[in-house]
């Protein structure tokens, strides 16, 4: 007989996750300071954005409860890209000092459109892969976080294409306990099953196995989607 889990248990799996969402946007800030202006304006992995309006997203996600996203949804008549660019612009500031300054300012919130929290986890250390990765930045996330988005993606498809995208195939993580799935072999680190799992072709280049060149096509075009 399965027993709801105790609500004490689920507040302190809350602030842990929480927890971990903060440590990585501090841990994005910190590695983006110092940035100069020029390389801003670096293309992102995410799809027809710039590395300083990846960032603008983060904040735009950390700024935005329930009532204001399906208010913006509303005004944008449905349409969910125009609601994130519209949400961005936000964000932005008239300087990529200010747009970092903005981001910094949303490291602690726990404000969040209506997703769980551990899809916040999932987005802030996708798209800070998303920045770091074409700013050869590298960072080593702690494993148990990593792997707990791993296992958070390989089961929905809610925010990005990620369950459907690794169907028939089985992915392994060489550096932690992660694996799913059955079919053709993919393995490599927990953090480049992630990206690819989400749609970034280019880290199917950290990954070895017979399902590689399956996934990265299942990708498409280099760039992930938002």
């Amino acid at each position: 007989m399965n027993h709801p889990e105790p609500t004490t248990g689920r507040r302190a799996r809350g602030t842990a996750l929480w927890s971990s969402v903060h440590a990585e946007r501090a841990a994005l800030a910190a590695d983006l300071a110092g940035l100069a202006d020029e390389r801003w304006a670096t293309p992102s992995l995410c799809t027809g954005l710039n590395v300083r309006e990846v960032l603008a997203h983060l904040t735009a996600g950390a700024s935005l409860n329930g009532p204001r996203w399906l208010a913006g949804v509303i005004r944008c008549r449905f349409d969910f890209d125009r609601q994130v660019a519209m949400r961005l612009a936000e964000q932005m500031g008239a300087t990529p000092a200010e747009t970092l300054d903005r981001f910094r300012r949303a490291v602690p919130s726990t404000t969040k459109p209506p997703l769980p929290v551990i899809a916040m986890l999932g987005e802030t250390i996708v798209h800070g892969e998303d920045i770091r990765r074409p700013l050869g930045i590298r960072r080593d996330h702690p494993a148990d976080v990593v792997t707990r988005v791993a296992e958070y993606y390989r089961s929905t498809d809610q925010v990005v294409v990620a369950r459907g995208r690794i169907g028939g195939l089985r992915l392994v993580a060489d550096d932690g306990p992660f694996t799913t799935g059955s079919g053709p072999l993919v393995s490599g680190p927990t953090v480049a099953l992630v990206m690819a799992m989400t749609g970034r072709a280019v880290y199917c280049d950290d990954l070895t196995g017979p399902g590689v060149e399956l996934l990265r096509r299942r990708c498409g075009p280099d760039r992930g989607s938002r």
